[in-house]
């Protein structure tokens, strides 16, 4: 009787699926079987129909979206830039909490929002003009410095992480990966990598998104090569991404108190773009203390399995006459008066840019005021009012051959450990929110050089009261206070200063 009914109830062909799946067919393949017995006695029926609707007019196609002028103006200004800078773009964007899709270079809905959104809250030009851009260039790589965002190789599965140390001082090895944690517990990453024959995308998948109590998944992803989940948990959210290679999977998961959503969030979208879990051997060790370039995935789920790429610095360049050479830095704080602390004693003829400049006052602290007629806008910082912490992530703006350079660095009692270029003496040297720590006090005349570059190295600070009291002296009292937007609101007024 079950079998008769059964037979009664299955469908034309069943019979067939049946005997493909005893001989070994995969279930895909009985199901095509399966859809051509039902089809095959009403052929002819079909193909009657679709040249009956062949006879039948075409009903009009949809006119096209209207085209926005101001979207297609922002993608002409972006795609004119080149790959690398528009990833530098992207990324700074992530780290100002706009963007959160994969850092690509490609322009989309998301990058002009993004962009939007982070010119309507600092109020700075427009991202996309040369001053616009090393500001928010700089403001990106303050929120990357003041979360000591490290990229490097994971001892634990061979995948290159980017690790928010500030955030997750707390390492441990495990079995089969990595764990990061915050001093409270309140946010973990772990790394975990499954060798071949073990795990495989399609299990990890099924665990990722099987209904729980207490658990909603918000979002998944499965493509050939690569898994993502994000869910929420009662008080938590997390994020899990892995990817399949020749080496097995390796992924990682970030879970956190939703409450720290507003500041984790960027880092979760950060380390998935610096995550790059099949690093090719030949491009050497990933251990880049900047930021990740188009690493893996987004939050969107997209994927790479390339090595991470530093963003190369704001490419604002600063009209100077030909044949000079770098002197230091210089800030404008008034119209026409630039403050610096390099040392000019040897320098008879100084220019701001194109056009002469002239000492006006100096200290013995190193500082020194300028008359300078081709000086940008002033923009005079707030002086910080409290001692620099030990440790603490600051930003140093200063000129370079390829325009305005953002680098990260730490206090170190009245010093700053950063990677600063000759030239950078007076560089102004910001917080995370933009108060001015200090100005760079003198830099080696011949510093040590590793492949042609100045590593990160300690140089000493003129303190931000030196400033503010130097500048009192000269007629130029410290301004009511204004709101700032971080580091890349000052890097529009910073100048280079050439010796002729």
């Amino acid at each position: 009787m079950d079998s008769g009914a059964s037979s009664r109830g299955r469908l034309p062909g069943a019979s067939r699926a049946r005997r493909a799946a005893v001989l070994g067919i995969p279930l895909a393949a009985a199901a095509v079987l399966v859809q051509v017995a039902v089809l095959e006695p009403h052929a002819q029926e079909f193909r009657a129909q679709e040249f009956r609707a062949q006879d039948r007019p075409v009903p009009p196609r949809a006119a096209p979206a209207p085209v926005d002028p101001a979207v297609e103006a922002a993608r002409a200004a972006f795609e004119a830039l080149p790959e690398a800078e528009r990833k530098a773009i992207q990324d700074a964007l992530v780290w100002t909490g706009d963007f959160n899709a994969v850092v690509s270079g490609a322009f989309g809905r998301r990058t002009f929002e993004a962009l939007n959104a982070y010119r309507a809250r600092s109020g700075d030009a427009d991202p996309l003009d040369p001053r616009g851009r090393a500001a928010l260039l700089a403001a990106g790589a303050g929120a990357r410095a003041a979360a000591r965002f490290r990229v490097a190789a994971d001892p634990g599965t061979g995948a290159v992480m980017g690790i928010p140390e500030r955030w997750l001082p707390k390492r441990t090895a495990l079995p089969a990966g990595s764990r990061w944690q915050s001093q409270d517990g309140r946010v973990t990453l772990e790394s975990r990598a499954y060798p071949p024959g073990t795990e495989t995308l399609d299990t990890l998948f099924e665990k990722a998104t099987a209904p729980i109590p207490g658990r909603k998944v918000t979002y998944k992803l499965r493509r050939p090569d690569t898994v993502v989940v994000t869910a929420e948990t009662g008080p938590g959210l997390s994020y899990i991404r892995y990817a399949a290679g020749p080496q097995g999977v390796r992924g990682f998961l970030f879970g956190y108190d939703r409450t720290l959503a507003p500041e984790v969030d960027r880092l979760v979208i950060a380390v998935a773009n610096a995550f790059a879990p099949f690093p090719d051997p030949s491009a050497g060790s990933s251990t880049a203390q900047g930021p990740a370039g188009s690493g893996a995935a987004s939050a969107a789920g997209g994927a790479n399995s390339g090595g991470p790429q530093a963003p190369v610095p704001p490419k604002v360049v600063p009209p100077a006459a030909p044949g000079l050479a770098p002197a230091g830095a210089g800030l404008a704080v008034a119209p026409g008066r630039v403050l610096t602390a390099a040392v000019l004693e040897g320098c008879a003829q100084p220019r701001v840019g194109t056009a002469p400049a002239r000492v006006l006052a100096t200290d013995p602290a190193g500082l020194a005021l300028l008359d300078a007629p081709g000086a940008p806008a002033p923009l005079r910082p707030a002086a910080r009012a409290e001692p620099v912490g030990a440790d603490e992530g600051l930003i140093a703006l200063a000129p370079g051959p390829e325009g305005i350079q953002a680098a990260p660095g730490e206090a170190r009692g009245s010093d700053v450990i950063a990677a600063l270029q000759p030239g950078s003496a007076g560089a102004p040297v910001l917080d995370r929110s933009g108060a001015l720590a200090g100005l760079v006090a003198r830099y080696p005349a011949a510093p040590r050089r590793v492949a042609g570059v100045v590593p990160p190295a300690r140089l000493p600070l003129v303190p931000a009261r030196a400033v503010t009291a130097f500048l009192s002296a000269q007629g130029l009292p410290e301004p009511a206070p204004r709101r700032v937007a971080g580091p890349g609101t000052v890097a529009p007024a910073v100048v280079g200063i050439t010796c002729r």
